[in-house]
């Protein structure tokens, strides 16, 4: 059987934060049952021909569902071939977690965790939309600890609205203190749509200076650097051998099913979307029809584009063979000029055969990143 990760996607949540721009809804909690019911019937049928190597419920909320509602999706996934080596991750958001179903995930096979907490001020918590405080967050942090979960992400975020520079590192440092073996850490982005995007068209979001902007994020490196945690993606840092390995399979740009409204996956060259409508999906689903949105065939450019984009998101950078072995030309026949022009700059480094970022590329990598777009004659 192929092996291949799974991405399952919740869509519930108890209250939409403010800068979220993610495919989720709160106030549609009728739909959870039913929802669930189609999800597992779309994980069976999808999945079933695959060894899972990793799996990432995301959302939304997963742990928004009730006991039993998480109790029916677990035993749709554990009738799944599962590689040796499974990772298997939940995201959970403090004020929804339990000891009932900690427990509950962790005799499902879950055995990592992604909590998100996002800053340890509540005063920042409140403006943001989350619907708990850092009090909150930190007994579930324990809690999780006691029923015995020994790889636990903590997502953060920096330059929010009235967040200081000192108040960033105060983040780092309460964080660090419960000692997480892998640490996200974003920076906002003011997403079309959102309410955030509303405030900040009005001149209403008190925002960070770019400057300041740049100085929590050089901060988040030098401080997880001393705090022992790897920085192996442009967010994200981690413990010895504590990568996200389900997230390594997107930036390798290797292949996922996604299940789930909105979900989306890549097989064969092919990227498909589902409805992100959540009563369109679950009428597709249960009238045996494809919940699909879109499908699209990656042209050679597009998969090359997604290669470079994905894979410069990594440390670790693009390994100029596995380029040539995945589209049987080197690399400098395609992006010689581009790649010379930042190494120019001091944006791109390469070396052992390896193209990667330099740190100031890391601060401009949009700005490098652009520069690989192929464009079609």
């Amino acid at each position: 059987m192929k092996e291949i990760s799974l991405y399952i996607h919740i869509p519930f949540c108890k209250n939409k934060c403010m800068y979220c721009d993610f495919p989720s809804f709160s106030g549609k909690d009728n739909l959870k049952q039913r929802y669930v019911d189609a999800l597992c019937k779309e994980i069976e049928l999808k999945a079933s021909k695959y060894k899972i190597k990793t799996i990432f419920i995301g959302g939304g909320t997963p742990t928004y569902l009730s006991i039993q509602e998480l109790n029916n999706l677990f035993a749709s996934i554990n009738k799944l071939a599962f590689a040796e080596d499974l990772e298997f991750t939940v995201e959970c958001n403090p004020g929804t977690l339990s000891e009932e179903k900690l427990l509950l995930m962790k005799t499902a096979g879950v055995n990592r965790l992604s909590i998100g907490l996002q800053a340890t001020q509540n005063t920042l918590l409140k403006t943001i939309g989350r619907i708990h405080n850092f009090k909150e967050f930190e007994e579930n942090f324990l809690l999780a600890r006691k029923v015995g979960f020994k790889n636990i992400n903590v997502d953060l975020m920096f330059a929010l609205p009235d967040q200081s520079v000192q108040d960033w590192e105060e983040t780092l440092n309460k964080v660090t203190e419960l000692n997480p073996e892998h640490i996200s850490a974003y920076s906002l982005i003011i997403e079309e749509g959102t309410p955030f995007c509303k405030l900040y068209n009005e001149d209403k979001l008190n925002l960070p200076s770019e400057d300041e902007e740049r100085l929590m994020y050089s901060k988040t490196i030098e401080f997880l650097k001393f705090k022992n945690y790897n920085q192996y993606e442009i967010s994200n840092f981690a413990k010895e051998g504590k990568q996200c390995r389900h997230n390594i399979v997107y930036w390798r740009l290797e292949e996922y099913l996604g299940c789930g409204s909105s979900a989306a996956g890549y097989i064969d060259g092919i990227r498909y979307k589902n409805k992100e409508i959540i009563e369109e999906y679950i009428e597709s689903i249960e009238r045996n029809v494809e919940a699909l949105e879109e499908k699209v065939e990656n042209s050679l450019e597009d998969t090359m584009e997604e290669f470079i984009f994905m894979g410069l998101r990594m440390i670790e950078g693009i390994n100029e063979e596995k380029f040539f072995d995945k589209f049987k030309v080197k690399i400098d026949d395609v992006y010689l000029d581009v790649i010379n022009k930042h190494i120019n700059e001091g944006l791109l480094i390469r070396k052992d055969n390896t193209l990667a970022l330099t740190p100031k590329g890391i601060e401009f990598s949009n700005y490098v990143m652009s520069d690989f777009i192929l464009t079609c004659e």
